[in-house]
């Protein structure tokens, strides 16, 4: 489904952004813990951050049924690696990210209350996604 609300697009390419700073702040900091997956692009050399490095960091918009936020986007979190990655490795991506995250959605988007939780086994953003008038 194609999203065509003017202010729902222009949400998630803000939220775009907040995940590139995100992973460009991964990349620096642990972007060497392991090689890259073979069939990846090293860092900064896809058009799309998504695409290269070690990191791949964004979100899905879930309607949240069995969660305990409700609707709001799961964060994923991949090491694009064939490695066996440590999970405490795992734990202190997750809690920067984490950290990250509430920090920059208060940055940009000062006008809403937005929270990110473990919901599950992943992190979520919940809080105020409403549209308001065109």
């Amino acid at each position: 489904m194609e999203i065509s609300h003017p202010k729902m697009i222009k949400f998630d390419q803000t939220l775009k952004r907040v995940f590139d700073e995100i992973d460009d702040y991964l990349e620096d900091y642990y972007g060497d813990l392991y090689t890259l997956h073979p069939a990846r692009l090293p860092r900064g050399e896809a058009s799309n951050k998504s695409h290269d490095g070690l990191f791949n960091v964004g979100a899905s918009y879930t309607a949240g049924f069995g969660s305990v936020y409700g609707k709001g986007y799961a964060i994923e979190i991949r090491f694009v690696t064939l490695e066996k990655i440590d999970p405490l490795h795992i734990r202190e991506v997750e809690d920067k990210v984490k950290e990250l995250l509430e920090k920059k959605l208060a940055e940009y988007f000062p006008e809403r209350k937005l929270y990110v939780n473990k919901d599950g086994l992943c992190l979520k953003i919940y809080g105020d996604f409403s549209l308001g008038s065109l």
